[in-house]
């Protein structure tokens, strides 16, 4: 098990199908937010945090339970962001992590950008959110769901599924 904390520096040393623990600070981010993004990002304006060695979760969460800062955080399906996945890699966008496979131009990004793609197990939101120890919501609070936020994890479980080098645990198996 490889333990990594944000933000990420240097991932070229991960390979498909490790197991990764992640501690630190992740942010949440689906379709209409990274639309959003992108939208400042080509109009040259500030983004609501630095994605410099970032990860991004594709999750929209659960109300929290009272004494809980998250409920059920399973992970949603990634190639909904595919389109809006390379100018964020572009920007400093070291991680991301969600379901199911990504497109040939992801994974281009991610090989020209040093990047990783993280695959959380669906269907387990409920065990997932155990390693969330906060939740604030940093961006468009007006999406609900799919607003931005700031995580703050503790040993988070993921499956290195996209190395930086371009293997894929779903085309080829783990390359450990």
């Amino acid at each position: 098990m490889q333990k990594l904390a944000t933000p990420l520096s240097d991932v070229t040393f991960l390979r498909a199908g490790d197991l990764v623990s992640i501690s630190g600070i992740i942010y949440t981010a689906r379709d209409v937010a990274h639309k959003r993004l992108i939208h400042l990002i080509n109009n040259g304006e500030p983004l609501p945090f630095d994605l410099d060695g970032a990860i991004i979760y594709y999750v929209g969460p659960c109300p929290a339970k009272p004494g809980r800062p998250i409920g059920s955080a399973g992970p949603t399906t990634s190639s909904r962001m595919d389109v809006l996945t390379a100018p964020l890699l572009k920007q400093g966008l070291k991680g991301m992590i969600g379901k199911g496979g990504r497109s040939a131009e992801v994974i281009t990004a991610i090989k020209k950008h040093g990047a990783v793609y993280f695959a959380a197990v669906g269907g387990a939101g409920a065990l997932i959110s155990q390693h969330i120890k906060d939740s604030e919501i940093i961006a468009y609070p007006e999406l609900g769901t799919e607003a931005i936020r700031r995580l703050v994890v503790e040993d988070f479980p993921v499956i290195v599924a996209i190395d930086s080098m371009g293997n894929n645990l779903y085309e080829h198996g783990p390359m450990t």
